[in-house]
């Protein structure tokens, strides 16, 4: 987020008038000047909402998982847009390049949980929070 941040700043911190009209920055400058305020390319607002957790290891590695892929696709389309602006083709290129190593490291974690699953608990319960334990009084059947 910062990296994207201070592309934006660095790309924007000088733009005339005429340049933020032309470019159809204006509602954006209206609410915000050229201050960071990050949204999508859509215009939606940036959220906790954002932040997918469950609490269920399989679960929320599989978020990370998409959000990895989600994030490299959008480094991507940016690529495919900035091709002509080196300083901001390289630092788009590194963080794509980063994304695919979290998902890399995303992908073994899950694994490594899955691996560590009684297999007949699978996807019935959460295996972070429904283990037979004397202290919680409770009993499953096997």
């Amino acid at each position: 987020m910062e990296m994207i941040c201070t592309i934006v700043h660095q790309l924007t911190r000088n733009l005339t008038i005429e340049q933020i009209k032309e470019q159809g920055f204006a509602d954006y400058y209206v609410d915000h000047t050229t201050g960071l305020y990050p949204v999508t390319a859509s215009g939606v607002p940036f959220s906790a909402a954002t932040f997918q957790s469950t609490g269920d290891p399989i679960t929320d590695l599989t978020e990370d998982l998409a959000a990895e892929q989600k994030a490299r696709t959008t480094y991507d389309n940016i690529l495919r847009l900035v091709k002509d602006d080196p300083d901001v083709y390289d630092a788009i290129k590194f963080l794509r390049a980063r994304e695919i190593v979290h998902f890399q490291r995303f992908g073994e974690g899950l694994r490594i949980v899955q691996d560590h699953l009684d297999s007949r608990n699978f996807y019935a319960f959460n295996p972070a929070f429904d283990k037979m334990s004397s202290n919680c009084g409770c009993q499953r059947k096997r």
